[in-house]
């Protein structure tokens, strides 16, 4: 499994393919006419490259690099028919394909030429229905998602309501996901049963298979304060339980012996933001959000983050954006080699220590009326960069291209 930042690549491909969304949320069809054939909306393409280095891996204890590169790419077709009612039934099929290299996880063998996790791809397929009431603006929609790589598989399923006030300037949202995980238990060489298998392609002896499930939810509420000024307040609880330890991680002791990752099988979240949007201008919007976070593993996070859309021409808009992070981290972490041989719990993880971090970039979007390059179309194209600064010494870059079609 790769020891990757996931929450920079999770914060592009989520503010691209939602802002996308959010756009679809706010058109309507105001003809006389709804057609109950089903119809194509949209398509959006989104394509990312992330790279990054460090030197604190957990696979070697907190030490040894985790130089890591991942080519993500999302593919969403979004389908909608209206039927007898007049209600809009939208249909979301995305298909996501990562593939990622890690010199980091190829140390669960150093003495391997390559070894199982070395380098990887995942495919992540999801389809959403929602049943949306174009007069009130209420909606209801179900998913269903699967997951593949080489040390797990993973199945998830989820609903979703929203229900606007009659003024239509109060949106409360709410969300439901399950997902039902089954991980491979690969274990570093020296650390291995006699007979145990690698998990490598080929390899026909046993290994362990554990569950790991995640249930969450989100409560959502919007409201619009003035012709300016927009709130939103979110709530995202969360549990896990199962193996929540990664076991090919190695960690050490004071008394100089070596054992893997160990972690409670239950892990409580409760993450908690406001999102502030001010529309300063015809050509400028302040984006603001802030988000406190903890968890029963006792880590507590404070996140800022800004971004502000400049509009340039009537179809050019450049944004930059920062976003800053301090955390404290889990009462499970030591450094290599700091470990008390007494403690039950114990990883050398730098994702679950005390941290603060950085990342800064702007994002470039382009949406000609007549399409882009001339082609009707071909509606928008978005270019975003970022750069993510972490006090561990990790540090990493990516590139995000998005192009919708409508």
């Amino acid at each position: 499994m790769r020891r990757l930042n996931l929450s920079v690549l999770a914060l592009y491909l989520g503010i691209l393919t939602s802002h996308a969304q959010a756009q679809e949320k706010q058109t309507t069809d105001t003809s006389n006419y709804q057609s109950r054939k089903l119809h194509l909306d949209e398509v959006n393409i989104v394509s990312a490259y992330y790279t990054q280095d460090g030197n604190n891996s957990a696979v070697t204890g907190g030490i040894g690099t985790e130089k890591l590169t991942d080519f993500a790419n999302t593919f969403d077709v979004q389908l909608s028919k209206f039927n007898k009612k007049g209600h809009k039934h939208t249909f979301l099929f995305e298909l996501g394909i990562d593939h990622y290299t890690s010199a980091s996880s190829d140390k669960i063998d150093p003495q391997s030429i390559s070894s199982a996790s070395s380098s990887d791809t995942r495919i992540y397929p999801s389809l959403n229905w929602t049943n949306t009431n174009i007069k009130t603006g209420n909606a209801f929609g179900i998913t269903a998602s699967y997951s593949h790589e080489f040390d797990y598989q993973s199945f998830g399923g989820g609903i979703n309501l929203t229900s606007v006030s009659k003024d239509k300037n109060r949106q409360f949202d709410f969300k439901l996901q399950a997902f039902l995980d089954r991980w491979k238990v690969i274990l570093p060489i020296e650390l291995r049963p006699p007979g145990y298998g690698s998990g490598s392609e080929g390899d026909q002896r046993a290994l362990d298979y554990r569950p790991r499930n995640s249930f969450s939810a989100s409560f959502g509420l919007s409201q619009v304060i003035n012709s300016r000024l927009q709130a939103m307040l979110i709530v995202e609880p969360s549990y896990q339980h199962g193996l929540l330890a990664t076991r090919y991680q190695r960690n050490y002791f004071t008394d100089g012996s070596e054992r893997i990752e160990n972690l409670p099988d239950n892990r409580y979240k409760l993450p908690v933001g406001i999102r502030l949007n001010y529309f300063l201008a015809d050509r400028f919007i302040i984006r603001t959000f802030y988000r406190y976070y903890m968890d029963s593993w006792g880590i507590r996070a404070h996140t800022a983050e800004i971004e502000v859309p400049v509009k340039l021409t009537s179809f050019v808009s450049l944004t930059p954006f920062y976003r800053y992070n301090k955390q404290q981290g889990t009462r499970y972490f030591a450094p290599f080699g700091q470990h008390n041989p007494a403690d039950t719990y114990y990883t050398s993880d730098y994702d679950l220590s005390t941290l603060h971090s950085s990342f800064a970039g702007g994002n470039i979007r382009l949406s000609p009326p007549k399409g882009v390059l001339g082609w009707q179309h071909f509606n928008s194209l978005e270019l975003r960069y970022g750069h993510y600064m972490r006090s561990t010494g990790l540090n990493s870059d990516i590139v995000t291209l998005a192009l919708k079609f409508k």
